[in-house]
C-alpha cells in the first residue's frame, strides 16, 4: 500500500496473475502483469493528481 499525504491513498491489488492499482478517489489503472509496474501507475496517478501544474487538486 502507498499512503499518500494528500487526499489521494493508493493501493495495489492482485486478481489472478495481474496486479492492478487503485486510488480513494475513484482512479483505477490499467491490469498489469508487472507488480512494479502497477505500483509505478500509482505512483505517477497521485503525483500528477496532485501536481500544482496539473491544476487538479
Amino acid at each position: 500500500m502507498h499512503a499518500q499525504a494528500s487526499s489521494h491513498t493508493t493501493t495495489t491489488t492482485e486478481r489472478g496473475s495481474f496486479a492492478l492499482a487503485r486510488c480513494s478517489c475513484g482512479w483505477s489503472g490499467p491490469a498489469r502483469r508487472s507488480r512494479d509496474r502497477a505500483r509505478t501507475d500509482a505512483a505517477d496517478h497521485t503525483r500528477t493528481a496532485t501536481d500544482p501544474d496539473t491544476g487538479t487538486p
